[in-house]
């Protein structure tokens, strides 16, 4: 089959269903492998007690946060209304108070509901209510697995 060419919007979709970072936008500089859920990407033999421990760029950090844990978390989210979340907007909890921001989000076409990606306090209770705020309204959200969509490839 013939493959066609798609815009940077479709891949976006894709990839964000997919659960999958976007450098600059999901994770950058500041962000470790824990906290972005891309612990697979580090070696058994690099984690502490393995044959090369360490040796890495950030691997105290990193080492740290595999023994207890990361102050934050990549989330999944999902609106309940049509209102697509975009990159930027502002999770709050029902105080006001700012739990974090969104790093990804579109109207995933797959379920045929809004998906996000953010960072939100690891220690986040199940069951907090959340919202984002987008054009100076609450939209809620609700946590959820990663992928939005499952995965049906082949490596």
């Amino acid at each position: 089959p013939e493959v066609k060419p798609i815009g940077l919007g479709a891949r976006d979709t894709l990839r964000l269903e997919a659960g999958l970072c976007l450098y600059g936008h999901d994770i950058d500089t500041t962000t470790t492998p824990v906290e972005a859920a891309l612990t697979w990407s580090i070696q058994k033999v690099r984690r502490a007690g393995g044959a090369r421990a360490g040796g890495y760029p950030g691997a105290a950090v990193i080492d740290a946060q595999l023994a207890r844990g990361a102050p934050r978390k990549r989330s999944g989210l999902i609106g309940s209304e049509r209102t697509p979340v975009r990159e930027g907007a502002l999770i709050v909890d029902a105080d006001g108070r700012e739990l974090g921001r969104v790093t990804s989000g579109s109207l995933g076409p797959t379920i045929n509901q809004p998906v996000a990606l953010a960072y939100l306090p690891a220690d986040l209770p199940a069951g907090t209510a959340f919202f984002a705020v987008v054009r100076d309204k609450r939209v809620p959200l609700q946590a959820t697995a990663l992928p939005f969509v499952p995965q049906r490839y082949v490596r």
